[in-house]
């Protein structure tokens, strides 16, 4: 299996979240590249979910299907600091179960 340096997140966070996420993230240097830090990219998405029995939704209702505009925000760290940058990032979501993706990066342009 390959050794990968890089990874990639992809976190979906209300756009209200946005400036505190910044701010994790650049506390545990995701998104140095190179020269340059505090780099991320963001686009606008809608987010589906169902919260059921025993959920604490921040936005919803029990057993009623929601639909809301989110952020899906992506971000390159070492992989090394993946599990802190998850963390970090648990730390200002505000959702009980957020969604992050950690993606291994076969090769950057760095």
């Amino acid at each position: 299996m390959p050794d990968f340096k890089y990874c990639k997140l992809e976190i979906f966070i209300p756009e209200t979240h946005l400036a505190a996420l910044q701010t994790a993230l650049q506390q545990v240097d995701a998104g140095h590249i190179g020269k340059y830090d505090c780099c991320l990219s963001y686009s606008r998405v809608t987010g589906c979910w169902r919260p059921l029995d025993g959920s604490l939704p921040y936005l919803g209702s029990i057993g009623k299907i929601s639909a809301e505009p989110e952020l899906k925000v992506e971000v390159t760290c070492l992989a090394e600091k993946a599990g802190l940058t998850v963390a970090a990032v648990k730390q200002v979501h505000p959702y009980e179960e957020p969604v992050i993706n950690v993606i291994p990066l076969c090769r950057t342009s760095f």
